[in-house]
């Protein structure tokens, strides 16, 4: 064992074997010395050192390499280094776990879907123009291909101009939005982009927090590879906001221009661009000088990029946009509240965009409104009257025009359809057209003299009493206490029942006076009523939606004929027409008159000059007029023969301009008629009267009735009593 030892002087076993001798297990001594058991060589040192000075051990031999050399330090740049990737790295696994976190608070990737826009509803006019749009966008979608191409141009180029470059969200961006938020002190400029902007309108809330724009970059990456650029930008200016309750910018260019977006000028263009980063500051019908200014901006970045011609830049720049005023003072908007309010009659449930074609004429639409806001500007406060109405419609109910009330933008109540206020002597038609059907007829006499009823004294609006008159005068002239009479002769409930029957839906109130127009009624309902006279005696019901379609031009209604059928005998209708017409020529609507024209109507003033009306048609058109104050509070001497009068003529005028004059039907029978002999008794019977004795019918048992002229003369100082108190009569 002694051979074999290392330096250290620890033997190593010997398993050598003598020449010439096989191996044999036996022979070999495989004992260990008590040099080989652990720990045996550093007992024997010990024991060999011990008493004399210990020597020190002996160092390893270092690597090849380094021997001679002392070890390098690293260096205080790549200290730097080295802590920076392990930071840079600590920092990728937290944000990877923080975009991980939030990434789990949304819905499974799989399950994301772009939410289906709010559908709008477009209301047409009857010649296909845009009237007004309902919902909650305010316009309706529009292909990118549909839009002249500096418009979405304009967007990329002031608010994501590196658009068609980056994948959803732009780290250069977001790199010149921090730089330039620390130089101005403030948060002064977005790092979003245009991708990023459409997430958050999508999917997002607008809360402004560090989660919500993580969400909004994983939303924007999703966006991003499930869309094309053209894609994304389509739905993005179909969403984006734009103040005033318009979305998209269709629905911007007709808040704003007047116009749909595919016929926007560059200038406009820009203006709407920049608009979206402020909607309320830089509104153009808010703030134009602020509004022209950014656009002025957008058209500098357009130029930049290339995105329009230095010469195109300057002629916007020299005519920027400007707001369109709002058509018709607003007065479609009336028109728009009535459609939505029946629209669900006809289309209960719908989820993508519709476009309603309704029976509204444009022209007459803008006539009446001026005529009415032009008189109530020079007239309103002399009179102390705030507001008015107008209804116009065909005789077969379709309705051409109606103004809800002075100003749209002031007060949204429609007028026109919901107002109930007493119609006054406007609800007499009705009164005399029961008394016909009872066998009246325009030269029947009745008594124009003081009346008393359980203690009731109705007066006649000029407080004088012409005697003997004949009902065709007493209509003309609105003489109360005939119409009183005839109501009593008939019957409160009668009266009643032949309004209801021509179209009047409010409660009224079968009592005498109920002849005098006091149970209140809408305008629409009572334009509605007078359109049976103008037809021929059909009742209608009145309507301004003529057809519905989805915005891809499906059908899906289409108003067919129909109406209340016949509600009086034409022969009943020729007379009331007759004693109407009489208005026109001697009564109180003589100032109304239209040279040329076959003309019907009826006046009316409620107690107290609370409310004026007039309503007159044609054979091609019917129209009303109200005015009054909404609070009931009296005008001043407004009565149905001045200043509503003036209104009806002013649109009816405008509105048969062009048209051949048609005679009302059944004129020729009750109009011009000689007068008959006076009458020592009257006949009760349904037909009666002169018709009858020229038809050789059996006259019934005669009552008495009182004597006079089928048609006196009215007394010049009567005929004109009211015009001299009043300017003109009732």
């Amino acid at each position: 064992m002694a051979k074999g030892r290392g330096r250290d002087g620890r033997g190593e076993p010997n398993f050598d074997v003598p020449e010439g001798r096989a191996a044999n297990p036996a022979d070999l001594d495989l004992r260990l010395s008590r040099a080989d058991r652990a720990g045996g060589g550093v007992a024997r040192r010990a024991t060999e050192t011990k008493g004399r000075r210990a020597e020190p051990p002996e160092r390893p031999l270092a690597p090849a390499r380094a021997r001679g050399r002392k070890p390098r330090r690293r260096s205080l740049l790549g200290r730097f280094v080295y802590a920076g990737v392990v930071l840079g790295l600590w920092a990728f696994i937290g944000v990877a776990g923080l975009v991980a976190y939030h990434a789990s608070q949304l819905p499974p990737i799989d399950q994301l879907a772009v939410p289906k826009r709010p559908p709008n509803i477009a209301i047409l006019a009857s010649d296909g123009s845009l009237l007004a749009n309902r919902g909650e966008t305010g316009g309706r979608v529009v292909g990118i291909k549909e839009l002249p191409p500096y418009l979405p141009r304009a967007f990329v180029a002031i608010e994501d101009r590196r658009f068609y470059g980056h994948f959803g969200v732009d780290p250069v961006g977001i790199l010149r939005a921090i730089g330039q938020n620390l130089t101005r002190r403030g948060v002064a400029q977005g790092g979003s982009t245009l991708t990023q902007q459409l997430a958050k309108n999508l999917f997002l809330t607008p809360e402004r927090s560090a989660s919500r724009k993580i969400q909004e970059a994983i939303l924007a990456l999703w966006l991003e590879h499930k869309y094309t650029k053209d894609e994304i930008l389509e739905l993005y200016l179909n969403r984006v906001y734009f103040g005033a309750g318009a979305y998209g910018v269709e629905a911007a260019a007709q808040r704003y221009f007047g116009k749909p977006a595919k016929a926007v000028t560059l200038a406009e263009a820009a203006m709407l661009g920049g608009l979206v980063q402020a909607p309320s500051r830089l509104a153009p019908n808010r703030n134009l000088p602020a509004a022209q200014a950014r656009a002025a901006q957008v058209l500098a970045a357009m130029e930049e990029l290339g995105f329009a011609k230095p010469a195109d830049v300057k002629v916007a720049l020299a005519q920027p946009a400007r707001p369109a005023g709002t058509r018709g003072g607003g007065s479609a908007n009336y028109v728009a509240d009535l459609v939505m309010d029946v629209l669900d009659d006809f289309l209960p449930k719908f989820d993508a965009d519709i476009v309603i074609s309704t029976t509204v004429d444009t022209g007459l639409q803008a006539a009446a409104e001026k005529a009415l806001v032009d008189e109530l500007n020079q007239k309103g406060a002399k009179f102390n009257v705030a507001q008015g109405a107008v209804v116009s419609m065909r005789p077969d109910g379709a309705i051409r025009a109606l103004v809800g009330g002075r100003d749209y933008g002031q007060s949204q109540f429609n007028r026109a359809t919901t107002a109930k206020r007493q119609p006054g002597s406007a609800f007499k038609p009705f009164v005399y057209l029961a008394a016909v059907e009872h066998g009246l007829t325009p030269d029947t006499v009745r008594d124009d003299a003081p009346i008393n009823i359980k203690g009731w004294n109705p007066e006649n609006y000029s407080r004088d009493y012409r005697g003997p008159v004949t009902l065709r005068d007493a209509l003309a002239h609105s003489l109360n206490t005939v119409a009183v009479r005839l109501g009593q002769e008939v019957g409160p409930k009668t009266v009643v029942q032949t309004a209801q029957r021509l179209g009047i839906s409010s409660p009224l109130q079968a009592n005498g006076s109920i002849a005098l127009g006091t149970s209140e009624v809408t305008p629409l309902e009572l334009v509605g009523a007078y359109a049976a006279f103008a037809n021929g005696g059909t009742g209608v019901i009145p309507y301004v939606i003529a057809s519905i379609k989805t915005g891809d031009g499906k059908p899906l209604y289409k108003r067919k004929e129909g109406g209340l059928g016949r509600v009086m005998d034409a022969n009943a209708d020729a007379m009331m027409n007759a004693m109407m017409h009489e208005t026109f020529v001697s009564g109180t609507a003589r100032k109304a008159d239209i040279p040329g024209w076959d003309l019907a109507g009826k006046t009316g003033t409620s107690q107290d000059f609370r409310d004026a009306w007039f309503v007159g048609f044609s054979a091609t058109l019917v129209t009303g007029v109200w005015l009054g104050n909404d609070d009931g509070e009296s005008t001043k001497k407004v009565s149905g023969g001045n200043l509503p009068g003036e209104i009806w003529k002013a649109y009816m005028t405008t509105a048969l301009k062009g048209q051949t004059p048609v005679m009302l039907p059944g004129a020729k029978s009750w109009r011009n008629r000689p007068a008959a002999p006076a009458p020592a008794t009257e006949p009760s019977a349904p037909t009666g009267g002169v018709l009858g004795a020229l038809l050789g019918e059996p006259q019934p048992a005669p009552r008495v009735a009182t004597a006079a002229p089928a048609r006196p003369a009215p007394r010049k100082d009567d005929r004109n009593f009211m015009e001299k108190l009043f300017g003109v009569g009732e």
